[in-house]
């Protein structure tokens, strides 16, 4: 029986390129552990792709900045809490069902993620570009994952209080007071 997800490589499981796509290459070390803890994740959760819901997860465990951007204190804990009850039953509905709204176009090539999460990180990598920076860091991610109204991490924000609109202007306003 094939695996629902591709096995990580051994290079991924400490924390570089995931299959699909060029971590060390495009992602700041942080972000690549990101990407391989929310790949860990989904495959610990018994789901079929790895989703925004998973990238945001594992955001907010490990990117301090991320976490920062989002707001300390009570929300990361409600987000957190939300997040954690999508493998006992809020996100259950989810395993069954690929995540893509269509309202954005598709990025092809990346194995293992749905649509909203590669065009995610496609974008996080544009955004970073846009800077002038070789690497998208995590608030780039962050700031790509809420893009899409329809994508699962904008879901378990509004279902956490969180504004996507709001958590967009965070990140923006963040690499402007970045030097």
């Amino acid at each position: 029986m094939q695996p629902r997800i591709p096995r990580q490589s051994a290079g991924e499981q400490d924390g570089r390129r995931p299959d699909g796509t060029d971590a060390g290459v495009r992602f700041s070390a942080e972000l690549a552990t990101v990407v391989s803890g929310a790949r860990r994740r989904a495959v610990r959760d018994g789901d079929r792709q790895v989703d925004t819901a998973h990238l945001l997860h594992s955001l907010l465990e490990y990117d301090p900045e991320a976490r920062a951007v989002l707001g300390d204190g009570p929300q990361v804990a409600r987000l957190l809490g939300y997040l954690v009850q999508r493998s006992i039953g809020y996100g259950l509905r989810w395993q069954s069902a690929v995540e893509d709204s269509g309202a954005l176009p598709v990025v092809t090539g990346v194995t293992g993620f749905s649509p909203l999460a590669a065009t995610a990180m496609e974008d996080a990598c544009a955004r970073a570009r846009r800077r002038g920076w070789a690497q998208a860091c995590g608030v780039d991610l962050l700031a790509a994952l809420v893009l899409d109204p329809q994508a699962r991490a904008v879901e378990v924000l509004g279902r956490a209080a969180v504004d996507a609109r709001t958590v967009l202007a965070r990140a923006e306003d963040h690499f402007e007071s970045t030097p």
